[in-house]
């Protein structure tokens, strides 16, 4: 029975490691100067080199070469013992199946033991975020002080999931997933050596789709190997349960077209053709994410194919984040809801749906980011604010009362053109907005209404509601689109809503006679206006 692909090509020296430089000098460095640390802590996507990383410090700290520059030798009696799986001294632990306080202490009582064949004893614990928390706490005092001949190494795909104790106790070295032109320079090489005859398109597919794992990638070629005959790209996509990249490319532009007929038809097609509904689902996120990159910052960074980016450069031209970014979110929320979704192309529909409805609703609206990220400070308010109005004096509630009615029958202001948004300008201009809300849809204003504004910064507005209830239905898509639509006429740069929920963040002052500056006061330090009671009488 062969090997399989990715252990016959498993990295046997320093060099073979592709796309964690940073960490293989580091190790070649400690191993050369004899400083190497008695635990370490690899973490990491999987398929990275975690653990061929820790076989090769085993390997290196064993090796019986003159030079430690030349370790590992791979001809030493030790290397080659390590790489035929004979040699003792190396343990290598599943924590995912001795996850157990027994299993941990079984493992202490064997580390005082002299190593039988080499210079170290090497326990390389795989999944180790699997242990329990007992089996930590039993492992805690090994890591900080074992025998003189013993190297712990640590390898997880989790490491949040690893106590603080245990991380400070560790030389902790971070994988990074490998970037895509590392993978297809391997895979190139791989199936040459192999005589595996595969399309370069084909391959670019693999490489995509096993997201910076190398082990991953490997074994994908190796799936396809046993295809007869060369491997072409559309054998790949059968097998691997993907759409085309041109059904993703039109897909998007069916939302940037609004063309829901379009985009519905693509996506049945690619179901019917055998599309994995989470893989397809998967594969629109990615696309999205390198338009919004392209958005952003022009997208050098970003290793595309040159015939896909001219395209990706013209559909990011036409969106804008904030569409991009809710088409993310859908369909990133339809990938994780398929597996359990009883139809399969029900989740990708609804996104896809959401996404138009997004894109609908920005329609007319500005960029969400401008082209220079300038924060907007407060200036003197000596143009826009309106001068103040000499104090009243309290009146009867019945005459207050009577008088409110014709406190409204002034005709308002126009609305300020070139205003900016802060705190003390929304609030003089708050009542305006309502009343132009209210002109427009009766539901948004009733909402609207019912909130209170907690915070301006960097253009977004940070709205609080008493229930969850009133939260999410402020935060429908029809009552944004009318707020947003009238602050457009108000202040120039888009502005963001955020509603937040919670009885403490919206309280009230009732006894405030209305007056922005004394208002914004009190929200900024958090303090509020209560009554107090002299002789059992409400005094202001």
């Amino acid at each position: 029975m062969s090997q399989a692909l990715y252990r016959t090509w498993r990295p046997s020296s320093w060099d073979e490691v592709a796309g964690q430089e940073h960490i293989v000098q580091t190790l070649r460095n400690a191993v050369v100067s004899n400083r190497v640390n008695q635990a370490y802590l690899f973490a990491g996507p999987r398929g990275t080199g975690k653990t061929t990383s820790a076989r090769l410090l085993a390997k290196a700290v064993n090796c019986l070469a003159e030079n430690p520059a030349d370790r590992p030798c791979n001809v030493c009696e030790n290397c080659k013992a390590v790489n035929q799986g004979r040699f003792l001294d190396l343990i290598e632990i599943d924590a995912a199946s001795n996850t157990s306080v027994d299993d941990v202490r079984e493992l202490r009582d064997t580390i005082n033991f002299a190593p039988s064949q080499g210079k170290f004893k090497v326990y390389i614990i795989d999944e180790v975020h699997m242990l329990s928390t007992s089996a930590f706490n039993a492992l805690l005092k090994t890591l900080e002080e074992p025998p003189s001949h013993v190297i712990f190494i640590l390898a997880t795909t989790e490491i949040h999931k690893i106590p603080a104790t245990v991380l400070s106790r560790c030389q902790r070295h971070e994988f990074r997933r490998i970037p895509l032109n590392q993978i297809l320079e391997k895979l190139r090489l791989i199936c040459a050596q192999e005589k595996i005859q595969i399309d370069e398109d084909a391959l670019s597919l693999i490489a995509r789709q096993s997201t910076g794992s190398m082990r991953d990638a490997i074994s994908l070629v190796d799936q396809l190997a046993s295809l007869q005959g060369r491997v072409t790209l559309a054998a790949a996509q059968d097998i691997l349960g993907t759409a085309t990249s041109q059904t993703v490319i039109d897909l998007v532009q069916a939302v940037q077209e609004k063309d829901s007929a379009r985009g519905l038809e693509l996506i049945h097609a690619a179901l019917d053709g055998g599309a994995d509904p989470r893989q397809f689902a998967r594969q629109v996120v990615d696309y999205l994410r390198s338009l919004l990159v392209v958005k952003l910052s022009g997208g050098k960074d970003l290793e595309l194919l040159p015939e896909v980016r001219s395209t990706v450069n013209k559909q990011a031209a036409a969106f804008s984040a904030a569409e991009l970014i809710a088409g993310i979110n859908e369909f990133s929320k339809a990938a994780a809801e398929l597996k359990a979704n009883w139809h399969p192309g029900l989740g990708l529909e609804l996104a896809f749906a959401k996404s138009v409805s997004q894109s609908e609703a920005s329609v007319a609206m500005p960029a969400l980011v401008p082209e220079k990220n300038v924060r907007v400070t407060p200036k003197t308010h000596e143009q826009s604010k309106p001068a103040p109005e000499p104090p009243k004096e309290r009146q009867p509630e019945g005459k207050a009362a009577e008088a409110s009615p014709a406190a409204e029958a002034p005709a308002e202001p126009a609305p300020r053109t070139n205003g900016e948004l802060n705190l003390e300008n929304l609030l003089l201009d708050w009542d305006k907005i309502k009343r132009e809300v209210r002109g427009v849809d009766q539901v948004a204003s009733a909402l609207l209404n019912s909130s209170r504004i907690i915070r301006v910064e960097n253009n977004i507005i940070t709205l609080g509601f008493k229930s969850d209830l009133l939260r999410d239905k402020m935060n429908e898509e029809k009552p944004l689109k009318v707020v947003r639509g009238v602050l457009a006429k108000f202040y120039p740069e888009e502005v963001l809503i955020v509603c937040t929920a919670g009885t403490q963040a919206v309280e009230e002052h009732p006894d405030i006679v209305p007056n922005g500056l004394v208002d914004m006061t009190l929200r900024e330090l958090g303090g509020r206006v209560r009554k107090k009671t002299v002789n059992n009488e409400k005094k202001e």
